[in-house]
Order: C-alpha cells, then sequence, then structure tokens
C-alpha cells in the first residue's frame, strides 16, 4: 500500500508545482497534470450518476468497475513512463458492456439531447468529460509518451457512457430528448 496521508495539506504546491508518483515536480498547469486531473474530474462525474437512486443494478456494478479503472488510468498518467495500469483487456470489458447494453435499445435515427432524467442528464454530463479527457491525451500524446491503451479506453468509455444514458433515460420512464432538426427549418419559413 502507498503512502498514508496523515496531514492533507504540505504547503509543497503553494508554488505552482505538484510531485508525480516518482516525486518529480512538475507545473501544476502541464498537460500531464491536466490529464490526471481531467481523468479524476470524470471519476468524480461517474460518482454522481451513482448517487442518483435508484439505479438498475447492472448499470451500478459497471460503473463501479469504472471508478476504479479510472482511478487505476490516473495512478498511469502521473507515475513514470513504463507505468502499465490500463490494457487492452480493460477496453475489451467496455466494449462487451457496450456490445451487452447497447442490445435491448432500439436503433438510433436522430441525435439524443442530454436529459432524460437525472441519472441520464449525469451520465450525458459524464460521457463530454470523458472526450475531454480523452483530447487531453491525445494532446498530451504529442509531448510525452502516452500508451494507446490509455486513449482506447477513454474512446471506448465516452461510447459506454453514451448509451448507459440511453439506458437511464429509460429506465427512469423519461424517455429520450431528440433533437428536433427540422424545427430550424420550420422557424426559417415562418
Amino acid at each position: 500500500m502507498g503512502n498514508r496521508l496523515s496531514r492533507i495539506y504540505t504547503r509543497t504546491g503553494d508554488d505552482g508545482s505538484t510531485g508525480l508518483g516518482d516525486g518529480a515536480r512538475v507545473g501544476k498547469d502541464s498537460l500531464r497534470v491536466e490529464a490526471y486531473g481531467t481523468v479524476d474530474e470524470l471519476n468524480s462525474a461517474i460518482g454522481i450518476v451513482l448517487a442518483q437512486q435508484p439505479l438498475p443494478d447492472s448499470v451500478a456494478a459497471v460503473l463501479v468497475q469504472v471508478q476504479h479503472e479510472l482511478f487505476d488510468l490516473g495512478g498511469e498518467l502521473c507515475l513514470p513512463p513504463g507505468t502499465e495500469l490500463v490494457h487492452d483487456r480493460d477496453v475489451e470489458r467496455l466494449e462487451r458492456h457496450l456490445d451487452g447494453f447497447n442490445a435491448d435499445l432500439p436503433p438510433l435515427k436522430d441525435f439524443i439531447l442530454p436529459g432524460g432524467g437525472a441519472a441520464a442528464a449525469h451520465c450525458h454530463l459524464a460521457r463530454t468529460i470523458c472526450r475531454r479527457a480523452e483530447r487531453v491525451l491525445v494532446a498530451l500524446s504529442r509531448e510525452e509518451p502516452v500508451r494507446g491503451e490509455c486513449i482506447r479506453y477513454l474512446n471506448r468509455l465516452s461510447d459506454l457512457l453514451f448509451v448507459l444514458g440511453r439506458v437511464l433515460a429509460r429506465a427512469a420512464g423519461a424517455g429520450e430528448v431528440l433533437w428536433q432538426h427540422a424545427r430550424r427549418q420550420h422557424d426559417a419559413g415562418g
């Protein structure tokens, strides 16, 4: 087990720097810190989805597992290159969940708006944070080593969060809110 926090504040970051897992100090505005900070934000957003009750047990179980994996991803991002905490099997597991949850949903013919009840709306917010985390990882990968498994994990997770948002909207009985693209044509003519 790692270090225990006996004191929450250390004052070591008062100069605008923070420590990585290997003890190296970097600016709090570095892309690496932005990457694992955004993954942490995503994990918190998933915690808000989990706080919505009731949730289908199958959705809750997947999201709790995802929270653990996101903690692994954040750990990999703050540790030295060569640390591998996210694996292809994690991406494959997300794909299996995606296929399973999506199989029971009707095909989409239109875009949907974020909504469909509190849990679904929070799930869509988590999805957008996930997409931002993915963009930050791609930007970081242009400057420093980032393993492809990490980027693929976030890409699949954003898809899974989209599908789970649909599942949660249906479970809440709120249904999905479809984007009414034809309303613009109607507004222009009237």
